[in-house]
């Protein structure tokens, strides 16, 4: 499972991440800032991910489970 959420947390985090920075670039009143906010917004989508990740991974272990 360990594989299966990095994995899952490397594809979350990137979209995260850039969802998070597009706000930060089209908000005027956070471009200004732009500088300060950007490496917030890269990282807390990352941190984000995590548990996003882990909650996909176990619902796709266990709708792939085989059935016994």
């Amino acid at each position: 499972m360990l594989r299966l959420t990095i994995l899952m947390w490397i594809l979350a985090g990137t979209v995260l991440a850039g969802c998070l920075v597009t706000v930060v670039v089209t908000v005027p009143s956070l471009y200004d800032a732009g500088m300060k906010y950007i490496p917030i917004a890269g990282v807390g989508g990352y941190l984000l991910a995590i548990p996003l990740a882990w909650i996909l991974a176990r619902k796709i272990l266990e709708a792939t489970r085989p059935v016994a």
